[in-house]
């Protein structure tokens, strides 16, 4: 089998990641150029691609009561959020260290909600005192917790609870987060009970309902079997005297990493919006926690390919980067694109695209058919969400850098780790 331009799968970041001739480009970059000028493994992102997912939101809650907060989960390089946040956005954390990355880049505490399940006393202290949104609480001891902490510091926290729908969102079960087995949240059956329980404590101000399902979704009809719950709820608390100020909706819309059909913000929005107006819930601030759809495409991690292992059952190209730099593929079998940085017109032969970690998991593709050479490097594709966020040292292997392209510039955001990063902290017995 050969292959030639043509042929080449379309980047998932197209336009802002593609082909011109055979080199492949971030906006006005050569990615080529960028691993020669800095090594691999190397992450690179898309300034464009940021703004313009983010568009794709901006656009659907125009002329909306509606506050659009990055799951910053995602991706939480300081480039990435001051991008975010001279575009206006919100954000959703769920440590102190999150909210320390937001408030560095100037970030208004007014439109962070934190969530979670395991707040510590010293977390929840840190956002009282930077007055963040609100507290997406889920479970009752954390209740509990947040209002002893808020009224030993004479403030007030604003709650919304995290009700659990119980709503398959039709997804790996490893990001669903909608459903009676998962952690998160607190049983809708028993959530008029909690918000009850939320309005007798001191230092607690109910002001919200927060709902997210899970991750990767593709489909308008899980969102909208969630949300006619959460109104049925809001009713039940409204006619109990509590009145809220704003729903949460959560985030989870899904990419294209392969051939999924992405669900387009607008799409479910208008339909959200549709049913909130017809019901009578419309002076509800709607609020969305986004972090994949706005992220995942904006990102590729270029890597080396080091040797060619061809054997009689399978063929292996060993590359430089590592399960400890990309998870996802050993931790939820996902799939990622692979591109050539030079598409050639040779033959194709089948490999897995493994790295050098000492793991059978250790691989980042598996069977793709690719005309490579020793020495090529490649770009694995949809890797702004949930890729160097999640990176690690197993191995004692230092972590990649990451860069911004903006037009024909590009910026180290982050450099790479050194060995002496790496150990920076330990000591050894006298």
């Amino acid at each position: 089998m050969t292959t030639n331009l043509a042929s080449l799968a379309t980047p998932a970041g197209a336009p802002h990641f593609h082909y011109e001739g055979s080199q492949l480009y971030a906006e006005g970059v050569a990615l080529s150029e960028l691993a020669k000028a800095l090594g691999t493994p190397l992450y690179v992102y898309s300034r464009a691609a940021l703004k313009t997912a983010w568009q794709h939101y901006a656009q659907a809650t125009e002329g909306h009561h509606a506050l659009v907060c990055f799951g910053m989960k995602a991706n939480s390089n300081l480039a990435v959020l001051k991008e975010f946040a001279r575009l206006g956005s919100g954000f959703d954390i769920v440590s102190g260290g999150e909210l320390a990355r937001v408030l560095a880049v100037g970030a208004d505490p007014a439109k962070i909600v934190f969530s979670g399940v395991g707040k510590q006393v010293c977390e929840m202290q840190a956002a009282l005192e930077a007055g963040v949104k609100c507290f997406n609480v889920e479970s009752l001891p954390e209740l509990d917790r947040l209002s002893e902490v808020a009224t030993a510091m004479g403030k007030i926290a604003a709650v919304s609870l995290r009700v659990n729908p119980d709503v398959d969102a039709k997804t790996h079960p490893y990001i669903s987060t909608g459903l009676k087995e998962n952690k998160f949240g607190i049983a809708i059956e028993e959530a008029v009970t909690a918000y009850m329980h939320a309005a007798s404590l001191p230092g607690i101000s109910v002001v919200g309902v927060d709902c997210h399902i899970g991750s990767q979704i593709t489909e308008v009809g899980p969102y909208l079997d969630a949300l006619d719950k959460l109104l049925k709820l809001i009713a039940q608390l409204d006619q109990a005297g509590i009145k809220l100020h704003h729903l949460d909706l959560g985030g989870g819309l899904g990419i294209r990493y392969d051939d999924e059909t992405p669900l387009a913000p607008k799409v479910l929005l208008d339909q959200v919006f549709a049913e909130l107006k017809a019901k009578g819930f419309d002076y509800l601030q709607l609020v969305l926690e986004p972090g994949r759809s706005l992220v995942g495409n904006a990102g590729v991690l270029l890597t080396t390919v080091e040797y060619l292992k061809l054997t009689e059952s399978r063929n292996f190209a060993i590359i430089d980067a590592g399960m400890n730099d990309l998870i996802r593929p050993a931790l939820y079998e996902a799939w990622h694109g692979v591109l050539p940085l030079v598409a050639r017109n040779t033959a194709t032969t089948r490999y897995d695209v493994v790295g050098p970690v000492c793991e059978s998991a250790d691989w980042l593709a598996k069977e793709r058919d690719l005309a490579l050479e020793q020495g090529d490097v490649i770009a694995i594709e949809s890797a702004g969400a949930y890729s160097f966020v999640m990176a690690g040292n197993y191995n004692s292997r230092t972590r990649p850098a990451e860069v911004m392209v903006d037009g024909d510039k590009y910026y180290v955001i982050r450099q790479r780790e050194t060995f002496a990063d790496l150990i920076r902290g330990e000591s050894c017995l006298p």
